[in-house]
């Protein structure tokens, strides 16, 4: 009877949930005891703050307005941006350490594994974004939007990370072994960079300006900036105009293409 019920698709939701329960409450204990990993996935964007504001801030001019709170917001962006590397990174040593083959072999929901990790690297990024608020505060940004525009910048920047995690799964899973994985910051530096996050498109050379505005970090950087009420790039072109739809449409395209890819991979390894 209680095989019978199990089959059924309450069921199955049910285990569903509670294994992707597990392993996210896993990968938060991972988190807690080794809190190196987020002082490390936070040090770069803390640094650039500094090192932008302080040092190079008097020194750019983004046409108007303080630099501070144009670049602040583009740091959002960034470090958001960026977290797919550490999901890359821990994927990559699970599936090293026979990690990933153990879950295979256990009677647990197949979609448990990417869905945990999934959700807890939601909640981490909220726990590196939520430190990095309170430093840009300290150093003198503020949000001159609503309330309700400023939770909508914050969300935009979570559903910009929720859509790269699938990317860093799906890498994850492709390359050999972590040290490879250590290599992918040769594909978010430039992912990250060539952007609006530190400088308007409009400055760069015409072919540079072009991949940055279409750039998804761009129209994320862009949107929480309008939403923040803080100086953004002011280019004509469709996509600089239209960069808070495009910040939501951009993940669902991420999402749609690499979700898939992702599952299909996990579910194509050797054992």
């Amino acid at each position: 009877m209680t095989t019978a019920r199990l089959e059924t698709r309450p069921g199955r939701m049910y285990w569903a949930f509670a294994d992707c329960w597990t392993m996210v409450r896993r990968g938060l204990l991972y988190y807690v005891r080794q809190p190196s990993t987020i002082a490390w996935q936070l040090g770069f964007p803390i640094v650039s703050v500094l090192l932008f504001v302080y040092v190079f801030g008097s020194a750019m001019d983004i046409g108007g307005g303080d630099y501070k709170d144009f670049a602040i917001p583009g740091m959002f962006a960034m470090t958001m941006a960026f977290g797919f590397m550490n999901t890359a990174w821990m994927i990559a040593i699970d599936k090293e350490k026979g990690v990933t083959d153990r879950f295979r072999s256990m009677p647990m929901a197949p979609s448990a594994v990417v869905s945990g990790r999934g959700v807890s690297d939601v909640i981490s990024a909220s726990v590196d974004l939520t430190v990095l608020v309170i430093i840009a505060l300290v150093v003198g940004w503020r949000s001159d939007g609503s309330l309700a525009a400023t939770c909508y910048a914050f969300l935009l920047l979570l559903w910009l990370r929720f859509s790269l995690i699938w990317i860093g799964v799906f890498l994850g899973l492709l390359v050999p072994n972590q040290e490879a994985a250590g290599n992918l910051f040769a594909i978010a530096f430039p992912f990250g960079m060539i952007s609006s996050v530190f400088t308007p498109p409009s400055l760069m050379p015409e072919w540079l300006g072009a991949i940055a505005m279409w750039n998804p970090v761009s129209s994320t950087a862009n949107a929480v900036r309008e939403l923040f009420g803080n100086p953004a790039p002011t280019g004509d072109s469709w996509i600089e105009q239209n960069a808070q739809l495009m910040a939501v449409v951009w993940p669902i395209i991420i999402t749609l293409v690499f979700l898939p890819l992702a599952v299909r991979k996990y579910q194509r390894l050797s054992r």
